[in-house]
């Protein structure tokens, strides 16, 4: 193959044959004792685990390599109160008449509402923010691809690495979110996509039984 455009070779650990099923298991079933938690604890967490997760999200594969994405880690209490009052307002309207009833049907089993106290809650909120476009050294506005599947990928990375830290995890969507990019001062090519909530389970946090209930393999999967 031709190689005409500037590279290093790969740097790529081989594992043994008989070690990567196993290691492909065990990976996978750390993964899927992975819980959504909607209550937190207020223990605090090193930022160094946050800054860790942020490195592993920001390696993710992105179109064009053109990494589309900012994460604003907030520990701050004023900002988080900031980030939960404006919330609540979206999340109000929404349960109070902006959602469908099949919507509404749909979220029940989850126990959620309005209330969204883990937002202050939590040691660390994770603003995700998706660059639609970016500038070329010279300036002028750089187009950006696969925005959406670039900066999702990059959020399975940030959960992955803070499940593996052992920290629990949830992610929030408000709709909308532009309040999100007013509070964190961000600039205007971009929009908020996710804040991931991280930190430790309160002690009587619970998981709802609809949560648990998973399509079987054979539903979601297809092999040629």
């Amino acid at each position: 193959m031709s190689h005409d455009f500037p590279h290093r070779p790969l740097d790529f650990h081989p594992v043994a044959g008989a070690e990567m099923a196993p290691r492909a298991r065990a990976f996978a079933d750390d993964l899927i004792r992975r819980r959504t938690v909607r209550e937190f604890s207020d223990h605090q967490v090193d930022r160094a685990i946050i800054e860790a997760a942020i490195d592993a999200a920001r390696h993710a594969p992105s179109g064009a390599n053109h990494q589309p994405w900012h994460f604003v880690a907030v520990a701050d209490r004023g900002v988080k109160a900031r980030i939960r009052e404006a919330a609540e307002v979206e999340e109000k309207a929404f349960y109070d008449g902006k959602a469908s009833e099949e919507w509404l049907r749909a979220l029940k089993p989850l126990g959620t509402d309005w209330r969204k106290p883990f937002l202050e809650t939590a040691p660390w909120l994770i603003v995700v923010f998706a660059e639609q476009w970016g500038s070329w050294p010279d300036g002028s506005r750089k187009k950006n691809y696969y925005v959406p599947e670039s900066v999702g990928i990059a959020c399975g990375f940030l959960l992955a690495t803070l499940h593996r830290a052992g920290l629990a995890t949830l992610t929030h969507t408000p709709n909308p979110m532009g309040f999100l990019g007013t509070l964190l001062g961000r600039p205007r090519n971009e929009k908020a996509y996710m804040i991931v909530v991280a930190g430790h389970p309160a002690p009587d946090a619970v998981v709802p039984l609809h949560a648990l209930a998973k399509k079987p393999f054979d539903e979601v999967a297809t092999f040629f």
